[in-house]
């Protein structure tokens, strides 16, 4: 797995491409957690080239959740493709998360909340 950071219209934006599971999630943990120490508080996690995620990549995406929305901050999540959207959906995590089709939807509604 591969995370790249950048910032647009405020927000920290972390692009996400290859598999999101049990051996990469910690690095996306980490990643999270240097942001949120530098004092960022709206993000969004584009998951447009993420071909997999597992019940750890779950775990974490949903730990990154729980920890932005305990600082006042936002997270949305774009771009997920049909087999991890489908993952969402059985485990009914699509109900729990922002989610928005893509990067550029995600950060309008950054932007409104």
């Amino acid at each position: 797995m591969k995370i790249n950071t950048t910032e647009e219209q405020g927000v920290k934006v972390l692009t996400i491409t290859g598999e999101l599971d049990g051996p990469s999630s910690p690095q996306l943990t980490q990643a999270f957690d240097q942001l949120l120490d530098g004092g960022a508080r709206r993000f969004v996690v584009d998951l447009k080239d993420v071909t997999f995620v597992d019940s750890a990549g779950l775990s974490s995406l949903v730990r990154l959740f729980k920890r932005a929305r305990s600082s006042n901050g936002t997270l949305w999540l774009a771009g997920l493709q049909p087999p991890v959207k489908r993952v969402f959906e059985l485990t009914r995590l699509d109900r729990a998360f922002e989610i928005a089709s893509d990067k550029a939807q995600a950060l309008q509604r950054v932007a409104k909340a």
